[in-house]
């Protein structure tokens, strides 16, 4: 709490009200040597640094400012920072537990006796809106004229910086080694000594405002605020007291300003959309501080793509602007030639420019508009500035840590009074807050993006049934705010019509869950163009994630991975109806028939993926009518805190038992039973299909005796077989792979051989035999006589392969049937 004092005439000062309500702020105030040695602490400093007055009194400043690096003195940290072009007073703060905190920073130069010198730090972190109103050590002062006193135990003064004088009229010489009240006697004084006595002894910061007359200059009434601080020594003992006061005679705008500032506090990143900050910082700042106000970031910051533009000397192409926020004091704010949203030209050598190569703000009391200025080469702007009468001008820049995020214009035009340095101050500082707020922002949609990227390429982006099956997905991650989980799904197109499904789970959410998510797909992917029967999958999957989780425990760097999935892989042939399918711990599926009637198959549980209990998968084979419906789920979409896991699979067959329905529907149906209106604690995902078959007309399929006619009959019946079909410009290309397959059949095989041809979205043909090795492409020397049949097949066919059947394997090539292909 504040207070205010009464006023008499003369260099004298009111007692000030009962000094029994302290009001502190979050400001870390340091004294240190030239040398940069602490040597003196307060609360504040250890509130906010973590470190106690023993741990830093008597060490470098660089142990919690990490920017004074091996600056060997204080005067030279001071004008290393001045001569940085993108140094705007915030630095880093080491916390005592490792962290790095975002600070503003005020470093003042004071003296003592025999031109001996002290440097004063202030260090303020997440200002409150008290201590915002009472702002001595704020960031906003940091070109303000403060003055600053230190005094010992007995309260006399041993440093002093130069602008107290004009605060008191005392000057330095008759300050130091004086107590205030020997320098300026008086009851006011004497009120104010007693306070600092109370900071001794309570080692609390407190806060007063009072008004004086000044013995000096013009007879004119000035109102103060005054902080003091208690500094401790290597003992954590009181060593004195330090007193920071600031002029804020125009008391009511001040009041004003720092409302804003305290609003700002709490408005300002309310949201991580950097549009709605900026439209905030619009906002706060008409009409106190502009009649006018434009906010433009650089193109990147909204979308979180590109690298940051650095401040510095313009490149050959200069950055892109975009509107992000408007505020005027006229509805419609007619004074933008551009919305929200629009981009916005730069206009060469022009304020915006040197803001931008410079890094620092621009101030134009009085617009100049006369023929040859910027403004009479931009018609847009100089029309709007005609029209609407603009006189006066601020630009800040919006920076953080070099990198430009944007520029603030601040325009008047019905407030007849130019800009003055206040004002610019004002702006800067609702313009830093406004900054770290964007670039926290800036940093999460950049995450944010990636995250998206990340969960386009691990999900597939369309789902492909091709002849076999419709499909329909929902997907529905618990980390809403980055969009990915560690569930995923897959529809894999296989050979001989047949599509394989697959539904998973990784154990935890988020991007960490997702990444694992993401190398598992691809290993599912990777297994399935194997051939693998379901139960062999698994298998192979489940050694996966154990390496997985070895590798990324034997990374020291790195968090353990959370070991465990589930999953479940099945199969269906369009030919057969037939779905052969598997699970490791994985829900099983819900098979709805044409009529309506729900079952859940009785298959085999399975262990979870990465237990490593070795215990082998089993498979399941079912005949599916045509028209099945089969839902293929995670846990997150049936199971609940309030209910068992039986509850939510019987309410997924209710939602789902309209056969008749699209997919699309049913899905939505299914997905708002369970969650209706409310984000999901699990990631959630429902992978809908309905089945297929192939007509018997698609399907052709012979066996061959195995011995020198198989070849002759296999060319005589698979042509036939294509005229049938109306595809005769396929015959020659398919007889000279069908006559290299079966020529492998007869030379490696001893049983009888069959050839399929199947007709569907490709033409598929298939050779098996009883023979279990498959075959694999060699090179060829040219003095070889053979050995050239799979690179003839290879260069026919579209795509070919080999999976493994009972009793043997099939060798397979597939032919597009939009085009003819030339030998």
């Amino acid at each position: 709490m504040t207070s205010t004092d009464d006023v008499t005439p003369g260099n004298q000062l009111e007692p000030p009200d009962p000094p029994d309500m302290p009001d502190t702020i979050d400001s870390a105030i340091a004294l240190l040597d030239e040398q940069g040695t602490v040597t003196g602490w307060t609360q504040a400093a250890e509130r906010l640094a973590g470190y106690s007055a023993s741990e830093v009194v008597g060490r470098s400043a660089a142990l919690i400012l990490p920017s004074f690096g091996d600056a060997p003195t204080t005067s030279a940290y001071v004008e290393r920072c001045r001569a940085q072009n993108g140094w705007s007073g915030t630095t880093a703060l080491r916390h005592r537990d490792g962290r790095t905190v975002d600070t503003g920073l005020r470093v003042s130069r004071v003296r003592g006796r025999q031109g001996t010198a002290r440097w004063l730090v202030s260090v303020t972190g997440t200002l409150s809106g008290q201590a915002v109103n009472a702002a001595a050590g704020a960031p906003l002062l940091a070109r303000a004229q403060i003055g600053i006193v230190v005094r010992d135990l007995n309260l006399r003064c041993t440093w002093v910086n130069d602008t107290m004088e004009s605060h008191d009229g005392i000057r330095a010489d008759r300050r130091l080694g004086r107590r205030f009240s020997e320098a300026l006697p008086g009851a006011k004084a004497e009120a104010l000594e007693a306070v600092m006595r109370q900071v001794l002894h309570s080692g609390t910061t407190r806060v007063h405002e009072y008004r004086s007359w000044l013995a000096t200059g013009l007879r004119r009434e000035h109102t103060f605020s005054a902080s003091f601080f208690c500094l401790q020594g290597a003992d954590g003992e009181p060593l004195g007291v330090c007193a920071i006061s600031i002029d804020i005679t125009e008391s009511r705008r001040a009041r004003e300003c720092l409302a804003v500032l305290g609003q700002a506090g709490s408005r300002l990143g309310s949201s991580l959309d950097v549009m709605q900050t900026s439209q905030e910082l619009a906002d706060l700042a008409v009409p106190l501080v502009a009649d006018y106000v434009a906010v433009d970031l650089e193109q990147s910051v909204p979308f979180g793509d590109g690298p940051p533009v650095r401040i510095g000397p313009t490149r050959e192409r200069p950055p892109v602007f975009r509107r992000a926020g408007l505020a005027s004091v006229q509805p419609g704010v007619p004074e933008s030639p551009w919305l929200r949203g629009e981009q916005v030209p730069v206009p060469p050598d022009s304020p915006l420019t040197d803001v931008m190569r410079t890094g620092r703000s621009y101030l134009e009391p009085i617009m100049d508009t006369a023929e040859g200025t910027w403004v009479a080469q931009d018609p847009a702007r100089a029309r709007k500035i005609h029209e609407h009468g603009m006189h006066s001008m601020m630009i800040v820049p919006i920076r953080t840590r070099r990198a430009l995020l944007g520029v603030a214009l601040f325009v008047r035009t019905e407030d007849p009074a130019p800009f003055q340095e206040g004002d610019l101050l004002l702006a800067e500082e609702l313009v830093s807050r406004a900054a770290l707020s964007l670039d926290h922002a800036r940093q999460y949609a950049r995450e944010h993006t990636a995250a998206l990227a990340l969960q386009r390429n691990l999900l597939p982006r369309r789902l492909r049934g091709g002849s076999a099956v419709e499909v329909a997905s929902r997907y529905l991650p618990a980390d809403v705010d980055n969009g990915v989980g560690g569930d995923w799904f897959d529809v894999i197109p296989l050979s001989g019509a047949r599509v394989a499904l697959v539904v998973g789970d990784v154990v935890g959410h988020g991007l960490h869950a997702a990444a694992t998510m993401g190398r598992l797909r691809t290993a599912v992917r990777t297994l399935a163009d194997l051939e693998l029967s379901p139960d062999e999958l698994l298998a192979h999957l489940d050694d996966t994630v154990q390496r997985l989780a070895e590798e990324d425990a034997d990374a020291p760097d790195q968090i353990p991975a959370v070991v465990g999935a589930t999953c479940l892989y099945a199969v269906y042939d369009p030919v057969t109806r037939k779905c052969t399918m598997a699970r490791a711990g994985h829900p099983p599926p819900a098979i709805i028939d044409p009529e309506g009637q729900v079952t859940f198959p009785d298959l085999p549980t399975g262990t979870p993926l990465g237990l490593g209990m070795g215990i082998p998968f089993e498979a399941v084979e079912l005949e599916l009518p045509e028209g099945s419906l089969l839902a293929l789920y995670t846990d997150g979409l049936i199971e609940t805190r309030d209910h068992d896991i039986d509850v939510g699979m019987h309410r997924l067959g209710n939602a789902l038992a309209r056969p008749a329905r699209s997919l699309e529907d049913l899905c939505t149906r299914a997905m708002e039973s369970f969650l209706p209106g409310r984000p999901p604690s699990d990631d959630v995902t429902l992978l809908l299909v309905r089945t297929r078959s192939l007509s018997p007309a698609q399907v052709a399929s012979w066996t061959l005796p195995n011995d020198r006619t198989a070849v002759r009959r296999a060319r005589r019946m698979a042509a036939g077989q294509l005229s049938a079909w109306g595809l005769e410009d396929l015959a020659d290309t398919t007889k000279l792979i069908i006559s290299e397959l079966v020529t492998n059949a007869v030379r490696y095989s001893t049983g009888p051989i069959v050839l399929r041809l199947i007709q569907h979205q490709v033409l598929t043909c298939e050779v098996s035999d009883t023979d279990f090795c498959s075959p694999r492409p060699r090179r060829v020397r040219r003095t070889d006589e053979d050995g050239r049949g799979l690179f003839l097949v290879a260069q026919l066919a579209r795509r070919w392969g080999a999976r493994s059947v009972s009793g043997g394997k099939v060798v397979w090539a597939e032919e597009d049937l939009a085009a003819t292909r030339l030998s």
